[in-house]
């Protein structure tokens, strides 16, 4: 238990770390969207900034949730939940974790197929199209670009959402380790946020 506790506080310090760095872009969506505000009111509208603002929000979503998960930061319903036990709310989490774990792999998977078709993949085998990438055996194809005027690829914000999501599930799996260690009557101390 001890290695796998280790493994769970070194995902919460990566994640903590990456959360204290994006909650600052909400300051980059609220510069962008100013911009396009005074650019279209005083200049030439910018083409853009309102796909910009739209990637930035992803990232900002994507790579702050695996932070939420770590704060406690997500709604919950709390009519039962909160008059438990730390140990049985544990034990419920358990079971609940693996939902989500459940989930996030779907994601995950989707993901990548998305992102291998905006790299040039036509075919039906996402993770193999990566392994050939990195060992040379396949090849970027046409990059797909978005259907707007000025038509930026679409890449780069499905691999912020690649990462985003496995951080989520290493998140996950971080929190169904403690779940486990305090059901199991381990005492784990809670990470200041």
């Amino acid at each position: 238990m001890s290695a796998l506790l280790r493994f769970a506080r070194l995902i919460d310090g990566l994640n903590h770390k990456i959360g204290l760095v994006v909650m600052y872009g909400v300051f980059v969506l609220m510069g962008i969207l100013l911009w396009s505000s005074i650019s279209k009111t005083f200049f030439l509208p910018s083409l853009w900034t309102l796909e910009v603002a739209q990637f930035t929000m992803v990232a900002y979503y994507m790579l702050g949730g695996p932070y939420a998960v770590l704060s406690g930061a997500h709604v919950r319903m709390d009519l039962f939940y909160g008059n438990w036990s730390l140990r049985r709310k544990a034990a419920i989490d358990v079971f609940t974790v693996l939902f989500l774990i459940f989930y996030l792999g779907v994601l995950l998977y989707g993901a990548l197929g998305s992102t291998a078709y905006s790299l040039g993949y036509w075919g039906m085998a996402p993770l193999e199209f990566f392994a050939g990438l990195v060992t040379g055996s396949e090849e970027i194809g046409r990059l797909e670009r978005s259907s707007t005027a000025w038509r930026p690829y679409i890449w780069p914000v499905k691999t912020v959402m690649i990462v985003g999501l496995t951080l989520m599930l290493l998140q996950a799996l971080s929190e169904l380790v403690k779940d486990l260690a305090r059901a199991t009557g381990h005492d784990i101390p809670e990470v200041k946020t």
